[in-house]
């Protein structure tokens, strides 16, 4: 969406602040818990909230034993070489040309090892690239700079702004949430598989939600694709992955996963809350 979407949805997200402030206290993130974020000092993944991020997370994993393994025994090797047949050791060295016992070896184990990483990171891969049909599809639009989002099946379409530090606590947000929260978010429903649709505005920029496991740039004139499926209800954070100009660390992404009930009444009221408006999340009335 152009510059009159861009107007439009600043212009709904300064009246949702001033004139509904309450409405987002009572409705935003409420009976929502906030999953997945960064934390400070974190050095780990943020929780699987997909099997895609598990499947990522378990193969991180896997490779990191794999690797520390290989460092392990090349360390082994160096020191029986560096302490087995130094001079003082081994005064009178050997004198061959070849050794086909450790050169076949060294040359099958790579190839062993080659073959363990494709077994196992080449079924991810997979999963990942091939799109299953959706049950949701959204269209995700970078601009310079913050996301527009369209769901062509509902006929929703706003855009998503970052929430200054002075609108956090009227929409449910807590104030370390400052450059993850939005003002209008991403609303999905939990384990059904939604497919995002990617492109760019302007320049290149990139959809990323680290606890769905998924990462897609958007490039102008291209639509690409990435799909998830979200096991968990709650709040998930993301932001634009590719250096896209100078505000490129003020367009995060917010997602709620809600249950298919609160999902329904959402895109009811927002298709009757007006042009680039999203409707809170209602969590507390889907009983």
């Amino acid at each position: 969406m152009r510059f009159a979407t861009f107007l439009s949805g600043l212009g709904a997200s300064i009246t949702t602040s001033l004139i509904a402030a309450s409405a987002w206290a009572q409705d935003g993130i409420a009976g929502l818990e906030t999953v997945g974020r960064p934390h400070a000092e974190g050095i780990g993944f943020q929780p699987a909230a997909t099997e895609l991020a598990r499947d990522q997370q378990w193969l991180d994993h896997m490779l990191l034993w794999l690797c520390a393994a290989v460092v392990a025994l090349v360390t082994v090797l160096l020191l029986v070489v560096i302490f087995r047949f130094n001079s003082r050791a081994n005064p009178t060295p050997a004198k061959f040309s070849h050794n086909t016992p450790i050169e076949v070896t060294w040359t099958l184990v790579p190839i062993l090892i080659l073959v363990v990483l494709g077994s196992f990171s080449l079924p991810t891969l997979f999963k990942q690239q091939e799109i299953p049909a959706g049950d949701v599809v959204i269209k995700a639009t970078g601009n310079q700079w913050f996301w527009s989002y369209e769901y062509p099946d509902q006929g929703i379409a706003f855009d998503s702004f970052l929430l200054g530090r002075d609108q956090l606590e009227a929409a449910g947000y807590a104030p370390d949430e400052y450059l993850l929260a939005t003002d209008n978010a991403v609303v999905v429903p939990v384990n059904k598989t939604i497919v995002v649709q990617v492109t760019g505005a302007d320049v290149i920029h990139s959809w990323t939600v680290p606890a769905f496991a998924v990462k897609q740039d958007g490039v102008p004139g291209r639509i690409a694709q990435l799909w998830f499926k979200a096991e968990r209800e709650g709040v998930y954070f993301g932001q634009c992955s590719e250096l896209c100009g100078k505000d490129h660390a003020y367009m995060p992404i917010t997602v709620k996963v809600v249950s298919q009930e609160v999902y329904d009444d959402w895109v009811a009221r927002t298709r009757t809350a007006g042009l680039g408006i999203s409707a809170p999340v209602r969590v507390a009335s889907a009983d």
